[in-house]
Protein backbone atom coordinates (compact mmCIF):
# COMPACT_ATOMS: atom_id res chain seq x y z
CA UNK A 1 0.00 0.00 0.00
CA UNK A 2 1.18 3.34 -1.31
CA UNK A 3 1.92 6.60 0.91
CA UNK A 4 -0.24 9.31 0.26
CA UNK A 5 2.23 11.00 -1.30
CA UNK A 6 6.31 11.67 -0.80
CA UNK A 7 5.44 14.90 -0.92
CA UNK A 8 2.79 15.59 1.55
CA UNK A 9 3.96 16.04 5.19
CA UNK A 10 2.31 13.37 7.53
CA UNK A 11 2.11 14.39 11.16
CA UNK A 12 4.10 12.72 13.56
CA UNK A 13 0.99 11.66 16.05
CA UNK A 14 -1.08 10.06 12.85
CA UNK A 15 2.21 7.72 11.77
CA UNK A 16 1.77 5.02 14.38
CA UNK A 17 -2.42 4.79 13.07
CA UNK A 18 -1.28 4.98 9.24
CA UNK A 19 1.06 2.27 9.94
CA UNK A 20 -0.96 0.15 11.93
CA UNK A 21 -3.83 0.51 9.54
CA UNK A 22 -1.40 -0.16 6.70
CA UNK A 23 -0.38 -3.58 8.16
CA UNK A 24 -3.83 -4.61 9.04
CA UNK A 25 -4.54 -4.21 5.08
CA UNK A 26 -1.28 -6.37 4.83
CA UNK A 27 -1.89 -8.79 7.41
CA UNK A 28 -5.42 -9.24 5.90
CA UNK A 29 -4.86 -9.97 2.51
CA UNK A 30 -2.22 -12.50 3.45
CA UNK A 31 -4.12 -14.60 6.12
CA UNK A 32 -6.65 -14.63 3.55
CA UNK A 33 -4.88 -16.09 0.74
CA UNK A 34 -2.45 -18.73 3.12
CA UNK A 35 -6.05 -19.94 4.82
CA UNK A 36 -7.82 -20.03 1.64
CA UNK A 37 -4.86 -22.22 0.08
CA UNK A 38 -4.09 -24.29 2.78
CA UNK A 39 -7.48 -25.40 3.58
CA UNK A 40 -8.70 -25.92 -0.82
CA UNK A 41 -4.83 -27.77 -0.70
CA UNK A 42 -5.93 -30.10 2.31
CA UNK A 43 -9.46 -30.87 0.74
CA UNK A 44 -8.30 -31.26 -2.80
CA UNK A 45 -5.55 -33.67 -1.76
CA UNK A 46 -7.93 -36.07 0.66
CA UNK A 47 -10.77 -35.89 -1.85
CA UNK A 48 -8.16 -36.72 -4.76
CA UNK A 49 -10.02 -34.34 -7.22
CA UNK A 50 -8.23 -34.32 -10.76
CA UNK A 51 -6.21 -31.83 -10.91
CA UNK A 52 -7.39 -30.48 -14.45
CA UNK A 53 -10.45 -30.22 -12.53
CA UNK A 54 -8.98 -27.60 -10.04
CA UNK A 55 -7.46 -25.68 -12.83
CA UNK A 56 -10.56 -25.54 -15.08
CA UNK A 57 -12.80 -23.87 -11.99
CA UNK A 58 -9.55 -21.65 -10.62
CA UNK A 59 -8.96 -20.19 -14.71
CA UNK A 60 -12.35 -19.59 -15.07
CA UNK A 61 -13.29 -17.42 -12.04
CA UNK A 62 -9.88 -15.65 -12.37
CA UNK A 63 -10.95 -15.21 -16.24
CA UNK A 64 -14.55 -14.09 -15.01
CA UNK A 65 -13.17 -11.83 -12.58
CA UNK A 66 -10.14 -10.03 -14.76
CA UNK A 67 -13.01 -9.87 -18.15
CA UNK A 68 -15.63 -8.44 -15.35
CA UNK A 69 -12.48 -5.84 -14.58
CA UNK A 70 -11.81 -4.97 -18.11
CA UNK A 71 -14.96 -4.34 -19.25
CA UNK A 72 -16.79 -3.35 -15.45
CA UNK A 73 -16.75 0.60 -16.10
CA UNK A 74 -18.81 0.26 -19.42
CA UNK A 75 -21.80 -1.45 -17.80
CA UNK A 76 -21.24 1.61 -14.44
CA UNK A 77 -21.44 4.02 -17.13
CA UNK A 78 -24.53 2.85 -18.64
CA UNK A 79 -26.73 1.58 -15.56
CA UNK A 80 -25.47 5.09 -13.42
CA UNK A 81 -26.02 7.27 -16.12
CA UNK A 82 -21.92 8.09 -16.11
CA UNK A 83 -20.63 10.71 -18.61
CA UNK A 84 -17.84 12.25 -18.71
CA UNK A 85 -17.41 15.59 -17.43
CA UNK A 86 -15.61 17.91 -20.44
CA UNK A 87 -13.02 20.91 -19.66
CA UNK A 88 -15.69 23.52 -20.08
CA UNK A 89 -18.07 22.42 -17.72
CA UNK A 90 -17.86 22.60 -14.10
CA UNK A 91 -14.35 24.06 -13.97
CA UNK A 92 -13.70 23.97 -10.56
CA UNK A 93 -14.54 20.39 -10.43
CA UNK A 94 -11.57 20.23 -12.76
CA UNK A 95 -9.26 22.65 -10.42
CA UNK A 96 -9.99 20.67 -7.80
CA UNK A 97 -8.99 16.86 -9.54
CA UNK A 98 -5.59 18.51 -11.13
CA UNK A 99 -5.04 19.96 -7.68
CA UNK A 100 -5.03 16.70 -5.66
CA UNK A 101 -3.79 14.54 -8.17
CA UNK A 102 -1.18 16.27 -8.32
CA UNK A 103 -0.89 16.41 -4.33
CA UNK A 104 -1.34 12.93 -3.95
CA UNK A 105 1.63 12.20 -6.91
CA UNK A 106 -0.41 10.68 -9.58
CA UNK A 107 1.03 10.42 -12.97
CA UNK A 108 -2.09 12.05 -14.46
CA UNK A 109 -5.18 13.20 -13.28
CA UNK A 110 -8.46 10.95 -13.83
CA UNK A 111 -11.04 11.46 -15.72
CA UNK A 112 -13.51 12.91 -14.13
CA UNK A 113 -16.96 12.03 -14.84
CA UNK A 114 -20.56 12.53 -13.77
CA UNK A 115 -23.40 10.02 -12.31
CA UNK A 116 -27.05 11.75 -13.62
CA UNK A 117 -28.37 10.00 -10.25
CA UNK A 118 -30.18 11.92 -7.20
CA UNK A 119 -28.02 9.64 -4.51
CA UNK A 120 -25.50 11.94 -3.30
CA UNK A 121 -22.41 9.72 -3.36
CA UNK A 122 -18.54 9.35 -5.39
CA UNK A 123 -16.95 6.62 -6.86
CA UNK A 124 -13.32 5.98 -8.27
CA UNK A 125 -13.10 3.49 -10.48
CA UNK A 126 -11.64 1.86 -14.36
CA UNK A 127 -9.75 -0.35 -16.12
CA UNK A 128 -6.81 -0.78 -18.72
CA UNK A 129 -9.30 -0.35 -21.30
CA UNK A 130 -10.79 3.00 -19.80
CA UNK A 131 -8.05 4.42 -17.44
CA UNK A 132 -8.64 5.71 -13.89
CA UNK A 133 -11.97 7.57 -13.12
CA UNK A 134 -13.50 9.21 -10.50
CA UNK A 135 -17.18 9.94 -10.30
CA UNK A 136 -19.53 12.17 -8.37
CA UNK A 137 -23.17 11.97 -8.36
CA UNK A 138 -25.55 14.95 -9.60
CA UNK A 139 -27.12 14.67 -6.18
CA UNK A 140 -23.46 15.19 -4.35
CA UNK A 141 -23.08 18.84 -5.91
CA UNK A 142 -26.99 18.98 -5.13
CA UNK A 143 -26.14 18.98 -1.35
CA UNK A 144 -22.42 19.66 -0.78
CA UNK A 145 -20.39 22.95 -0.99
CA UNK A 146 -17.45 23.13 -3.23
CA UNK A 147 -14.76 22.38 -0.13
CA UNK A 148 -16.77 19.20 0.89
CA UNK A 149 -16.81 18.30 -2.75
CA UNK A 150 -13.20 18.70 -2.25
CA UNK A 151 -12.84 16.32 0.24
CA UNK A 152 -14.90 13.98 -1.15
CA UNK A 153 -12.80 13.48 -4.13
CA UNK A 154 -9.49 13.62 -2.24
CA UNK A 155 -10.74 10.11 -0.44
CA UNK A 156 -11.59 8.81 -4.21
CA UNK A 157 -8.33 9.74 -5.72
CA UNK A 158 -6.90 8.18 -2.76
CA UNK A 159 -8.46 4.84 -4.23
CA UNK A 160 -6.64 5.38 -6.90
CA UNK A 161 -3.30 6.77 -5.15
CA UNK A 162 -3.43 3.27 -3.05
CA UNK A 163 -4.33 0.84 -6.02
CA UNK A 164 -6.94 -0.94 -3.96
CA UNK A 165 -9.46 -0.88 -6.26
CA UNK A 166 -7.10 -3.60 -7.68
CA UNK A 167 -6.35 -5.38 -4.16
CA UNK A 168 -9.99 -5.62 -3.77
CA UNK A 169 -10.72 -7.35 -6.94
CA UNK A 170 -8.03 -10.20 -6.27
CA UNK A 171 -9.24 -10.55 -2.43
CA UNK A 172 -12.96 -10.63 -3.54
CA UNK A 173 -11.62 -13.58 -6.32
CA UNK A 174 -10.42 -16.09 -3.12
CA UNK A 175 -14.32 -16.53 -1.52
CA UNK A 176 -15.70 -16.62 -5.65
CA UNK A 177 -13.09 -19.94 -5.94
CA UNK A 178 -14.24 -21.46 -2.83
CA UNK A 179 -17.49 -21.03 -3.47
CA UNK A 180 -17.27 -22.23 -7.32
CA UNK A 181 -14.97 -25.75 -5.94
CA UNK A 182 -17.62 -25.99 -3.47
CA UNK A 183 -20.50 -26.14 -5.63
CA UNK A 184 -18.81 -28.25 -8.21
CA UNK A 185 -18.30 -30.71 -5.39
CA UNK A 186 -21.46 -30.23 -4.17
CA UNK A 187 -22.82 -30.92 -7.63
CA UNK A 188 -20.54 -34.20 -8.33
CA UNK A 189 -22.10 -35.39 -4.54
CA UNK A 190 -25.32 -34.99 -5.61
CA UNK A 191 -25.49 -36.95 -8.83
CA UNK A 192 -23.04 -39.16 -7.86
CA UNK A 193 -19.75 -38.19 -9.01
CA UNK A 194 -16.35 -39.75 -9.22
CA UNK A 195 -17.57 -43.01 -9.27
CA UNK A 196 -14.58 -44.90 -7.74
CA UNK A 197 -15.54 -43.73 -4.20
CA UNK A 198 -19.25 -44.18 -4.64
CA UNK A 199 -19.29 -47.82 -2.99
CA UNK A 200 -17.39 -46.66 -0.22
CA UNK A 201 -19.97 -43.32 0.28
CA UNK A 202 -17.69 -41.19 -1.71
CA UNK A 203 -20.21 -39.22 -2.82
CA UNK A 204 -21.69 -38.67 0.11
CA UNK A 205 -18.35 -37.33 1.60
CA UNK A 206 -17.91 -35.23 -1.98
CA UNK A 207 -21.24 -34.27 -1.08
CA UNK A 208 -20.79 -32.43 2.36
CA UNK A 209 -17.20 -31.07 1.77
CA UNK A 210 -18.82 -29.39 -1.10
CA UNK A 211 -21.58 -27.91 1.24
CA UNK A 212 -18.57 -26.77 4.07
CA UNK A 213 -16.88 -25.39 1.05
CA UNK A 214 -19.96 -22.79 0.15
CA UNK A 215 -20.05 -22.27 4.05
CA UNK A 216 -16.06 -21.13 4.33
CA UNK A 217 -16.58 -18.86 0.81
CA UNK A 218 -19.33 -16.81 2.91
CA UNK A 219 -16.95 -16.59 6.13
CA UNK A 220 -14.16 -15.55 3.25
CA UNK A 221 -16.81 -12.63 2.40
CA UNK A 222 -16.62 -11.37 5.90
CA UNK A 223 -13.36 -10.83 5.57
CA UNK A 224 -13.43 -9.24 2.15
CA UNK A 225 -16.30 -6.92 3.85
CA UNK A 226 -13.25 -5.78 6.57
CA UNK A 227 -10.63 -5.32 4.21
CA UNK A 228 -13.23 -3.09 2.65
CA UNK A 229 -13.89 -0.87 5.82
CA UNK A 230 -10.33 -0.89 6.24
CA UNK A 231 -9.53 1.16 2.69
CA UNK A 232 -12.29 3.59 3.40
CA UNK A 233 -9.97 4.50 6.72
CA UNK A 234 -7.15 4.45 4.44
CA UNK A 235 -8.70 6.57 1.80
CA UNK A 236 -10.11 9.10 4.36
CA UNK A 237 -6.72 9.54 5.77
CA UNK A 238 -5.32 10.18 2.01
CA UNK A 239 -8.30 13.01 2.19
CA UNK A 240 -7.24 14.39 5.51
CA UNK A 241 -4.05 15.34 4.14
CA UNK A 242 -4.17 16.33 0.86
CA UNK A 243 -7.68 18.53 1.04
CA UNK A 244 -7.54 21.71 2.17
CA UNK A 245 -9.04 21.03 6.18
CA UNK A 246 -9.83 17.59 4.45
CA UNK A 247 -10.60 15.91 7.77
CA UNK A 248 -13.30 18.70 9.23
CA UNK A 249 -14.76 18.66 5.55
CA UNK A 250 -14.83 15.43 5.03
CA UNK A 251 -16.73 14.59 8.59
CA UNK A 252 -19.33 17.64 7.13
CA UNK A 253 -19.70 16.15 3.55
CA UNK A 254 -20.09 12.63 4.96
CA UNK A 255 -23.08 13.52 7.21
CA UNK A 256 -24.63 15.85 4.62
CA UNK A 257 -24.48 12.78 2.64
CA UNK A 258 -26.45 10.65 4.97
CA UNK A 259 -28.64 13.56 5.47
CA UNK A 260 -29.57 13.65 2.24
CA UNK A 261 -29.81 10.01 1.85
CA UNK A 262 -32.31 9.80 4.21
CA UNK A 263 -34.43 12.44 2.52
CA UNK A 264 -35.01 9.81 -0.76
CA UNK A 265 -37.53 7.53 0.13
CA UNK A 266 -36.02 3.64 0.61
CA UNK A 267 -36.85 1.83 -2.67
CA UNK A 268 -34.90 4.85 -4.70
CA UNK A 269 -31.95 4.24 -1.99
CA UNK A 270 -31.57 0.84 -2.24
CA UNK A 271 -32.50 0.51 -6.02
CA UNK A 272 -29.35 -1.23 -8.09
CA UNK A 273 -26.81 0.08 -5.56
CA UNK A 274 -26.09 -3.72 -4.40
CA UNK A 275 -23.02 -4.46 -6.62
CA UNK A 276 -21.42 -1.00 -6.06
CA UNK A 277 -22.21 0.38 -2.83
CA UNK A 278 -18.59 -1.43 -2.08
CA UNK A 279 -17.12 1.48 -4.20
CA UNK A 280 -19.41 4.27 -3.14
CA UNK A 281 -18.16 6.89 -0.62
CA UNK A 282 -20.66 6.17 1.90
CA UNK A 283 -23.36 3.10 2.49
CA UNK A 284 -26.17 4.55 0.02
CA UNK A 285 -28.38 2.19 2.57
CA UNK A 286 -27.69 4.25 5.40
CA UNK A 287 -29.38 7.67 6.35
CA UNK A 288 -30.30 10.03 9.41
CA UNK A 289 -33.45 10.51 10.16
CA UNK A 290 -32.82 13.90 11.45
CA UNK A 291 -32.57 16.39 8.40
CA UNK A 292 -32.27 19.67 10.20
CA UNK A 293 -29.73 21.61 12.38
CA UNK A 294 -26.44 22.37 13.02
CA UNK A 295 -24.19 20.06 10.57
CA UNK A 296 -21.12 20.58 13.42
CA UNK A 297 -23.54 19.52 16.05
CA UNK A 298 -24.54 16.72 13.87
CA UNK A 299 -21.37 15.31 13.84
CA UNK A 300 -20.71 15.83 17.26
CA UNK A 301 -23.61 13.96 18.30
CA UNK A 302 -23.21 11.04 15.55
CA UNK A 303 -19.68 10.08 16.79
CA UNK A 304 -21.44 9.68 20.70
CA UNK A 305 -23.54 6.75 19.19
CA UNK A 306 -22.01 2.81 19.97
CA UNK A 307 -22.13 0.90 16.68
CA UNK A 308 -23.34 -2.64 16.15
CA UNK A 309 -20.73 -4.87 15.90
CA UNK A 310 -22.77 -8.01 14.39
CA UNK A 311 -23.88 -5.04 11.81
CA UNK A 312 -20.75 -3.46 10.99
CA UNK A 313 -19.67 -7.45 10.70
CA UNK A 314 -21.75 -7.51 7.27
CA UNK A 315 -21.10 -3.80 6.39
CA UNK A 316 -18.76 -2.74 3.02
CA UNK A 317 -18.18 0.68 5.25
CA UNK A 318 -16.62 1.52 8.36
CA UNK A 319 -19.66 2.71 11.07
CA UNK A 320 -20.59 6.63 10.74
CA UNK A 321 -19.24 6.95 14.52
CA UNK A 322 -16.01 5.01 13.85
CA UNK A 323 -14.95 7.09 10.98
CA UNK A 324 -16.04 9.97 11.92
CA UNK A 325 -13.83 9.54 15.11
CA UNK A 326 -10.96 7.78 12.95
CA UNK A 327 -10.94 11.27 11.26
CA UNK A 328 -10.61 13.63 14.38
CA UNK A 329 -7.05 12.49 14.91
CA UNK A 330 -6.20 14.64 11.55
CA UNK A 331 -7.90 17.84 12.98
CA UNK A 332 -5.15 20.48 14.80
Amino acid sequence: MAEPKSGVRVPAKIRPSLLKLRLSMIGVWAAVTGLATLILTAILLYLGMPIYGVYGILGFVIVFHFFQWLIGPYIINAIYSVREVKPHEYPWLHRIVEKLSERSGLEKPPKLMLAEIDIPNAFAYGSPLTGNMVAVTRGLLNTLDESEVEAVLGHEIGHLKHKDIIVMMMVSLIPAIIYYIGYSLYMSGWFGGYSEREEGGGAGLILITGILLIVVSYIFNLFVFYMSRLREYYADSHSAMVAENGARNLQRGLVKIMMATGRLRKYLRGRSYGQLKMFFIADPDLGLRRFRGNIDELVEEIKREKPSVLAELFSTHPHPAKRLRFLDQFIT
